[in-house]
């Protein structure tokens, strides 16, 4: 089997699987071994002069993202649009003798897509390899995986090596918009060859990644500006693998009406692996106080209050680059009809558990006092946190959409439309893809989920969002909801001019749900109760989830008609009937991009690099 396949569309972001055929040259499969020793001086000249030349300087690698939870690897990258290629530099803190990164399509070692480095005890190799379905590791007769550099340094070793999005070669994982498996083996022994390394004894963990990201133009900002850090009062994070934390705080009295316009995260040195993700939510501008609080998000102690503050001001991912508004929009806040009070919410993931560690990270906020032409705003899209939306467990690929419809749109939005800028997609841990097409009348236009600014406009058009899930790893249903165990299915659109639409989501109808908690009664042994003091999570629990109440839940979702959410920022309901709305007709799907197979730069090995580390320059 090949190393890994294409996946489809976002992580989160989040894709299928297939490959297409590709008309390239075929390659000729030689032994690695009958030709290390004809062909080591070839490889040494090209060690040299890409050594010399060709890779980017540290400076140019905007992105990073810790890949093990202790921080001993750490990867940056760019993204060459122009040359259809990702630039990697891997940061190995404590080398031992090598290591396995690569992608695979769920995160798994076996068909996966590797660019190893390891070492015989004597000496130390580079080179593109792919494990089977069994997780046996192969040498790859194509080379994709290109060496550019490698340099020591006091924090440690930097390799840096590129990959094209696309290689024409069957074993490669394509590269593509949404969220990348990135995952990484550390390599404590020596090994005589790849063949020799048992991927299922070596230290190894997973991390999910957007790799490809927008080319964005980073705008003017104004001299005026001024900054502000919605930052945790030194925390000691909790001793267990995922905790939400959530901190209030507000804005100075009187804090007249200033315009975002960036905004960027402040992370705690040493914490980089924890911190997950965070949010600067403002409160509903309706109540006069809120209390302060400091806690657990899901802490019984939390003030019921809390719940109020759900307009999002700012959300940052592992990952992520600062937030840069357009020169010509900035988010409002402060000022009349503004809450002074504010909610940061930081996502730690603590797999290692580790016990002490104080955190002071949270987002740092640029702003104006020189109001822009447009007020920005970030609307919600996708399903609506409710329990009604289930995932049966032990699926691969479930899926799950979310609308806003063009009865919602023509009424909320104005008739020039509105333009969007950015968007930033969300889901929990069961999430593997999400994905925002525009359609109008019953044809699929675009997909609106690039992380970038770009500018369509829409007013009475339908906004289809739809997350694909596995739940391969759980035993019962998983709800929507805000819990880590629960599921989202949520993209944040940013855009101008602002209007009074901030949510425009779905659900299923809850009495159509209780026709197939029915159905399911009538087909099994097991009875579910579907009696009103039995909430619907715990009907989803008992349901025996064999193929018939998989499938039909899958169908059923397809269908029956939903419950729309079209709501203002006060979260009151525009006028209209909302509820057993029927799903928009969609009748003409947009088709699948054609890939292209750029040539490679340059000369290129088909066999490993041997590099000699000890030799490597220091800074």
């Amino acid at each position: 089997m090949g190393k890994a396949r294409r996946r489809g569309a976002v992580l989160p972001s989040m894709q299928t699987s297939r490959s297409k055929p590709c008309p390239c040259p075929s390659f000729k499969l030689r032994e690695v071994a009958s030709m290390y020793f004809t062909m080591i001086a070839v490889f040494l000249v090209i060690l040299v002069v890409v050594l010399q030349g060709s890779a980017p300087r540290q400076s140019d690698f905007p992105y990073k993202v810790p890949l093990d939870p202790q921080g001993l690897l750490e990867l940056s990258w760019n993204v060459s649009y122009t040359e259809q290629a990702v630039h990697f530099q891997l940061l190995i803190k404590d080398l031992q003798f090598g290591l396995l990164f690569g992608m695979s399509d769920r995160g798994e070692f076996e068909n996966a897509d590797l660019a190893v480095l390891w070492s015989d005890g004597h000496n130390s190799y580079f080179g593109d390899a792919w494990s089977d379905a069994t997780g046996q590791i192969h040498m790859d007769s194509q080379q994709d995986y290109q060496l550019l550099g490698a340099r020591r340094a006091p924090e440690g070793l930097y390799l840096l090596f590129r990959r094209a999005f696309s290689t024409c070669d069957p074993k490669d994982y394509i590269i593509e918009d949404g969220t990348v498996h990135l995952i990484y083996g550390i390599l404590a022994k020596p090994v005589h060859s790849l063949q020799a390394i048992n991927i299922s004894a070596i230290h190894r963990g997973l991390q999910r990644v957007q790799l490809l990201k927008p080319n964005i133009t980073i705008p003017e900002l104004p001299s005026d500006m001024k900054t502000m850090e919605i930052t945790a009062p030194d925390i000691v994070i909790p001793s267990q693998e995922t905790t939400y934390w959530c901190y209030m705080t507000e804005l100075p009295d009187s804090f007249p009406k200033h315009h975002i316009v960036m905004y960027e995260p402040v992370i705690t040195a040493g914490n980089e692996a924890l911190v997950h993700h965070m949010e600067v939510f403002q409160c509903a501008a309706e109540f006069d106080s809120f209390p302060q609080y400091n806690g657990p998000c899901d802490s019984k102690m939390k003030p019921n209050r809390l719940n109020y503050c759900r307009h999002v001001l700012a959300a940052w991912a592992m990952g992520a680059q600062a937030f840069y508004y357009p020169e010509e929009a900035g988010l409002a806040f402060g000022g009349s009809g503004s809450s002074r009070y504010l909610r940061l919410e930081i996502h730690y993931h603590n797999p290692m558990v580790f016990k002490g560690r104080h955190d002071s990270s949270g987002i740092r906020l640029y702003y104006t006092a020189t109001l822009r032409r447009y007020d920005a705003a970030i609307m919600e899209l996708g399903l609506v946190y409710t329990p009604v939306m289930a995932i049966p467990p032990g699926e691969d690929a479930f899926i799950l959409t979310g609308y806003c419809t063009d009865k919602c749109t023509q009424m909320a939005l104005p008739t020039a439309g509105i333009r969007i800028f950015a968007s930033q997609l969300h889901t929990h841990l069961a999430g593997r893809k999400v994905v925002t097409v525009l359609s109008r009348n019953g044809k699929e236009q675009q997909v609106v989920n690039a992380d970038g600014h770009y500018s369509p406009h829409f007013q009475g058009d339908v906004l289809t969002t739809t997350c694909t899930y596995n739940t391969e790893d759980r035993s019962r249903a998983t709800v929507g909801g805000f819990g880590i165990l629960e599921e989202m299915c949520v993209n944040y659109v940013h855009y101008y001019p602002q209007t009074q639409l901030e949510l425009c989501k779905s659900a299923v109808d809850p009495g159509y749900l209780h026709r197939y908690f029915n159905l399911v009664n009538s087909f099994n042994d097991e009875e579910v109760c579907t009696c009103p003091q039995v909430s619907v999570p715990q009907q989803f629990f008992s349901i025996p989830w064999n193929m018939f109440n998989r499938d039909v839940l899958k169908s059923f979702y397809s269908f029956a008609p939903i419950s729309m959410h079209c709501n203002k920022s006060s979260a009151v309901q525009f006028p209209g009937e909302w509820e057993k709305q029927p799903l928009p007709k969609i009748t003409e799907r947009l088709q699948e991009p054609v890939l292209r197979c750029p040539a490679t730069p340059g000369p290129q090995p088909d066999a490993p690099v041997p590099l000699n580390l000890r030799q490597l320059r220091r800074d």
